[in-house]
């Protein structure tokens, strides 16, 4: 049986705890942690990380990528999903434009959480694509919140966004929370044999804005 899947109102606010700089393969960035409320949390709270490079106050049409956490890909290297493609992308990406944010947000499998990703995954590997897997188990396409969001970009003083993403769900849901969206940077990758099917998926069933995965097969 699934997990219970997080529900999307229950974030109440982010506060700002600590920072220090972050030398990475793409360059330095400071890093910073936010702590959300998050009342159906086991701790009552989720800690999430704005990582910072160049100079941000001020700037509008700032390159900002909403990342969601992947353990799985950005942790075990899984060539299931796209994920860490996406985020090295985005951070590779800001470092040569000069200036961004990544916002990685600790909500893993689009919002439904580690143990019911991977049951998602079992059914994915029985021949079901991602979308239908979720719904299998009774949960949502995608779980995720962003209510943490415009406080975490109004903490560095930004006033809009060029938001890097393919998913139109996430461009409306921060538009609806407020924020301001400049335009979009698309984060488009290179499928492996494994991703093929989720990527397509992605595109086919979640509308995001991807070039067509060419191959034979059932969508997966």
């Amino acid at each position: 049986m699934p997990t219970t899947a997080p529900p999307t109102e229950s974030y109440r606010h982010s506060e700002w705890l600590a920072s220090t700089e972050l030398p990475t393969t793409h360059g330095v960035f400071s890093m910073h942690v936010f702590r959300t409320t998050v009342p159906s949390a086991s701790q009552g709270f989720q800690e999430h990380v704005a990582l910072v490079y160049g100079a941000t106050e001020g700037v509008a049409g700032l390159p900002v990528r909403v990342h969601s956490e992947c353990l799985t890909g950005e942790v075990f290297g899984s060539l299931k999903c796209d994920c860490r493609d996406q985020l090295d992308l985005a951070l590779s990406e800001i470092v040569r434009l000069g200036a961004g944010i990544v916002l990685y947000l600790r909500q893993e499998g689009r919002g439904i959480g580690l143990a019911n990703k991977v049951m998602a995954y079992q059914l994915q590997s029985q021949g079901h694509d991602t979308v239908d897997a979720n719904r299998l188990l009774g949960l949502p396409d995608d779980a995720r919140s962003y209510e943490m969001v415009p406080e975490m970009l109004a903490h560095f003083g930004v006033p809009s966004i060029r938001l890097m993403t393919n998913n139109p769900d996430k461009l409306a849901k921060l538009t609806g929370l407020g924020v301001k969206i400049d335009g979009c940077l698309p984060v488009i990758t290179t499928p492996n044999t494994h991703s093929i099917g989720y990527i397509r998926a992605k595109r086919q069933r979640m509308g995001h804005a991807l070039p067509d995965v060419p191959g034979p097969g059932k969508t997966k």
